[in-house]
Order: C-alpha cells, then structure tokens, then sequence
C-alpha cells in the first residue's frame, strides 16, 4: 500500500507538468489524486495505526489546508474589490512615469516584492504584484520573466523576518540563530533577487508606455484601500505581540471591509467579490497539500537528516533548498531540527536561506509560485521552468552570499 500511494503522489504531481499535453486543469487532477491517496489511507492502514490516530493525522492536514483556505479568501477578497474599482490601477497610474524602460521596470518589480513581502505575507504580496502587473499589460512572454521574478522575490523578501517565514521562525525558536544574525539575511537575499532581475532583464530593449488618466476614487473606496494596508501591518504587529494567527487578523479585517462599504457604498453589493475569486486556485491548494501531507504521513521526509551522513553539511544545505521546491519546506525543517544535527552559525544561516528560497526553484515549491500559477494563464510549470538556469545561479548567488556573511558574523 505504501508504495502504491507514493505512485499515485507522484502521479498527482506530474499531472501539473503535464497540464498542457493532457489538457485536464490541474486543480481537477491533484484534488483526485489527493484524496484518493487518504481514502486508499484509511481503508488499508500501517498496521500500528488506530482509526482514531488515523483520524488525528487528517485533521490536523484539514486544519492546515482550512486555516490557508480561509487566509486566501480573504486576501483574493480585498485584492478583488481594489482591482474591480480600479484603486490598484488607478495606484499604477499615479505612481508610475508616463516612460519607462522594460529593463528599469523589472529592477522596480524585483524591489518592490521583495520588500513588500517583508511586510506582508508571501501570498498577499504576490496577489497585489501580480494585479499590479496585469495591469500594465504585457505581451505574454515578457510577462512571465517578470512574474517569475515576483515568486523567487517574495520567497527572498521574508526569508530574514520570523514573522516572514514559518521556516525562518522555526530555526529561530529552536535557538539556532539569534535576530541579529537573521537581520543579515537581507542582504544576501537582496542580492539574489537583483541578479535575477538583471539576467530576466536581458534582452529587454523595449519602452512601456503609461497612458496617465485622472482617476477619481470615493471616499469608501479610500477607506477599503487603507484598511487592506492596516490589515497587513496589523497582521505582523499582532502575530508578534500577541500570537494571533494571521488568518484570524485578516479575517476580521475583511470583516471590517465589509461594513466600510455597507455604510459608505450602500448599494454597493460587496459579498460579490468573494464569487469572483478563482475557486480553482483553492481547489489547486486543497490537492497539492492533501498530496504533500501523504508523503509527510508515510515519513518520506524522515530520510533527509540522512543526507548529512554522507554530504557535507553545506553541500547538503544547498540540496535541502532544492528538495524544498518538492516538499512542503515545513515538515522537511521540523525534521532536520528534530534529527539533532549539529551545524555553526553559517551553517544555520544557510539552511534558514536555502529553505526559505529553495522552493522558487520549481512553481509548485512555494504558496507564491501555486498562487501565481494559478493568476496567469500562461504561466505553467514547463514554462517556468524555462527559467530554471537563472534561478539556480540567484539562488547559488544567495547562499554563497549567505554563507559569506555568516563567516563574517
């Protein structure tokens, strides 16, 4: 049975590669897979489970799945409203020149996600980015390198930040690195996400040319807009002073959203936003984490301390970082910290990075890259991973950067 379930995780897996050639939408193909894997799993077992440890193990995978579920709704909520009114646009339209190069256009994407998403979380600011650059309208082509280049910045910007990464906060408390140290990430992280920019940017000749038009926005819309800015630093402040999960502070954020535009747009009707969110998009999630918890059931991630015993420890660092764009980069930390494995400093740092980062090496690896996937129509995983080359030389950049630093420190 165990191998039968990891065949067809695998099987859910390639059905996402080979979305173009079988043409079925990879939100219909995981879901199967993904609950066909836990039916098969309660109906034979491992032997040293009871029905109700069977039953533990998939709430607890239904309580991660929901708490993301809900966290989406409510950011695709605000980033619907705001894009529907034309704010973002209209943001657009005022912030930008009227000329811009293409190649200054993606050095200003790769800045503005990477610091975007050290304020905010990895999906929000991907949502807003990938609005921002709809927007513009791009041809095709050029737009996937900038959106490529959004999924490896948001995954670089919160790497140095516990509240950034779930990762970054595990090593943390686990008493591995101290905030200073993390501090320094940045640089190193910035650095990967600018080499990356400069080598999408190649081959970039062209102009973009901003028709500016006076865009008026009322006074509710104003009030949404700031509240979805309120929302995302109450978020951290929150999550910080009081361990209030995220979802929880969006979720009343969106709340409070919802009785803005009842009091200030009366015959506004704002619950029609929650319909016009990609559904697909949750589906997508719901499939892709039902696949990843069976692999964490049947202890596939278990194997990985054992990479240390026959690599060295950098070495198996790097390869870490990549297993990551494979496997859920939470489970496969928990295990390397429960493992014992002894590292210095540097090394911590590395291994903080290369999860971190590692996942935006293949567009399945991140919530970002799924979420983006899932936006664009024609970003897929065959042609992101045109782009592969590229993000393993910004990701070696970063680490050996990382590395560098921690030397100093």
């Amino acid at each position: 049975m165990t191998v039968l379930l990891l065949i067809l995780v695998a099987l859910g897996f390639l059905s996402i590669v080979v979305e173009d050639v079988v043409h079925i939408d990879k939100a219909k193909t995981t879901l199967f897979f993904g609950s066909l894997v836990w039916v098969l799993f309660f109906i034979a077992p491992p032997s040293h489970l009871t029905h109700e440890a069977l039953m533990e193990q998939l709430n607890d995978q239904l309580l991660d799945i929901a708490t993301l579920w809900l966290f989406l709704m409510a950011a695709m909520t605000f980033v619907a409203y705001l894009s529907g009114k034309g704010i973002i646009d209209g943001i657009v339209n005022r912030l930008m020149p009227s000329r811009m190069s293409e190649r200054k256009l993606m050095i200003m994407t790769g800045l503005f996600a990477f610091l975007f998403s050290s304020m905010a979380d990895n999906i929000t600011a991907t949502l807003v980015c990938i609005a921002v650059l709809m927007n513009l309208r791009l041809p095709a082509k050029k737009l996937l390198r900038y959106v490529v280049l959004v999924v490896f910045s948001v995954n670089a910007g919160g790497t140095a930040l516990i509240t950034g990464d779930v990762t970054t906060l595990m090593i943390f408390l686990a008493d591995k690195v101290e905030i200073v140290d993390l501090l320094v990430l940045s640089l190193p992280a910035f650095v990967a996400v600018m080499s990356l920019a400069f080598m999408l940017s190649l081959g970039l000749k062209g102009d973009l040319e901003l028709e500016k038009r006076d865009i008026t926005f009322g006074h509710g819309d104003k009030a949404v807009a700031a509240l979805f800015f309120m929302t995302i630093l109450t978020t951290i402040g929150a999550n910080v002073a009081f361990g209030i999960p995220p979802v929880l502070t969006f979720l009343f954020g969106l709340s409070l959203m919802f009785m803005v535009v009842q009091f200030m747009n009366k015959d506004e009707p704002v619950l029609d936003y929650i319909r016009k969110i990609e559904f697909d998009t949750l589906l997508f999630f719901l499939g892709v984490l039902l696949l990843v918890g069976m692999l964490k059931e049947l202890g596939i991630l278990a194997y990985f301390p054992k990479l240390y015993d026959i690599m060295p420890t950098l070495a198996a660092n790097y390869v870490v970082g990549m297993v990551s764009a494979l496997f859920d980069n939470v489970p496969l930390t928990a295990a390397l910290l429960k493992s014992g494995i002894e590292m210095t400093l540097p090394q911590w740092l590395t291994l903080t990075y290369s999860v971190g980062v590692g996942g935006s090496l293949l567009i399945i690896g991140s919530a970002a890259g799924v979420v983006a996937m899932s936006k664009v129509e024609e970003l897929t995983f065959a042609s992101y991973l045109r782009y592969a080359g590229y993000l393993f030389v910004a990701y070696t950049v970063g680490f050996f950067g990382v590395l560098a630093i921690g030397v100093m420190l």
